[in-house]
């Protein structure tokens, strides 16, 4: 087997949804902690039920011996009225990242979003895609809030994401072409990419140059074939089980792993499944992803 340097994770999200709050609102945060570090996996992101006073955080991940990787920050740069909030709360949000010794601020643009903009209502039905006016102040805003992150030593890492303005493969071209290189990197997700109609490995080899931060998730063809008839929205998707855990759904990640060894990635990739954990058990799910990639990763040379 060849060497690989990047470290794996996994995200509290395969316990407590963040964009579903029903699945898994009955863990505690010792529960996901202690099931992480039964994994012997290291590295996780912030769940909203994790403690967020920092000596209090700091001293339930140590005992367990994980480390805090970094934590999902909205943004709504697309409309500059709010570009001024937004770039202190960003500011606020990378100060509690680099107290707790994140290297990568999680980054998404929340703007035109069925689920997350705050100026949308419960009537509508689709995403708004931005303008060129709109994507000109989301470049502008992404590429001051990676100054504030360079500032303190770390990467804004942007995170394509499903049910967003940034999904499809012309959006994530355009947001590349449009934000500075040495300001704003790309957070990679195999699932999300593969959700928003991308080859997951093309992504990768396209915008490996820059990648800062890797999310591992795979995705059930049937559910997403279903939903797109349908016209179901990303919510819905994730309701119905779109996402699971690699090796249980449609991606094939061992080119994938090929790639990032080859390349000798060496940040941390995490696991996301984002499903009901009543009906898809966090632990076994993640004993057996971790099986396949095992596996995968024995068989690179």
């Amino acid at each position: 087997m060849k060497k690989y340097r990047f470290q794996l994770g996994i995200h509290p999200i395969n316990w407590v949804g963040e964009d579903v709050r029903e699945h898994g609102d009955y863990y505690s945060y010792q529960e996901v902690m202690s099931d992480i570090a039964s994994l012997g996996l290291t590295g996780t992101e912030m769940s909203r039920k994790f403690p967020k006073d920092i000596p209090l955080l700091k001293k339930e991940l140590a005992e367990r011996g994980l480390i805090l990787v970094t934590q999902w920050k909205s943004v709504l740069f697309s409309d500059a009225s709010y570009r001024d909030q937004e770039l202190r709360a960003y500011r606020e949000h990378v100060l509690f990242l680099k107290e707790m010794g994140c290297q990568v601020i999680s980054t998404a643009e929340i703007g035109g979003s069925l689920h997350w903009d705050p100026r949308r209502t419960p009537y509508e039905k689709e995403v708004a895609r931005l303008s060129d006016k709109e994507w000109k102040s989301l470049a502008e805003g992404l590429n001051q809030a990676g100054e504030i992150a360079r500032e303190y030593g770390m990467k804004l890492v942007y995170h394509h994401h499903g049910g967003t303005v940034v999904e499809q493969p012309e959006e994530i071209d355009r947001l590349m072409e449009m934000t500075d290189p040495e300001l704003v990197y790309l957070l990679y997700d195999t699932g999300h990419a593969y959700y928003g109609g991308n080859d997951p490995l093309e992504l990768l080899k396209k915008y490996y140059h820059r990648i800062g931060y890797v999310h591992l998730k795979d995705v059930r063809q049937d559910v997403l074939e279903q939903a797109r008839t349908e016209g179901a929205d990303f919510i819905t998707c994730i309701r119905r089980g779109v996402f699971t855990v690699p090796g249980d759904g449609a991606i094939d990640f061992k080119p994938i792993f090929q790639e990032l060894v080859t390349r000798d990635y060496h940040g941390w990739a995490l696991i996301e499944g984002e499903q009901d954990p009543t009906v898809h058990p966090p632990v076994q799910y993640a004993k057996k992803s971790l099986e396949y990639i095992y596996g995968l990763l024995s068989d690179i040379e």
